[in-house]
């Protein structure tokens, strides 16, 4: 069971987040759901090669408190 987890936040109207094992690459949804969907989306193409992910393996950020955390298992949320 392979378990991806991402950090997400809400700002303003928008929720915004991205993967933990690719900080460099952001995304947006107006609902959780919505995010999930696209985190997903972005982690398929980087495990395809779709998307370079040099930049992602060579930095990692540290993020402020307010950030929290799910998981995408499988490609189903938790």
């Amino acid at each position: 069971m392979n378990k991806t987890k991402y950090i997400y936040w809400q700002d303003e109207d928008m929720l915004m987040g991205y993967l933990e094992e690719y900080p460099d690459y952001w995304t947006q949804g107006e609902s959780l759901e919505e995010l999930q969907e696209n985190l997903l989306d972005i982690y398929k193409d980087l495990t395809n090669g779709n998307i370079p992910n040099e930049l992602a393996q060579n930095s990692i950020k540290s993020r402020l408190n307010k950030f929290k955390y799910g998981f995408i298992v499988n490609g189903i949320s938790q």
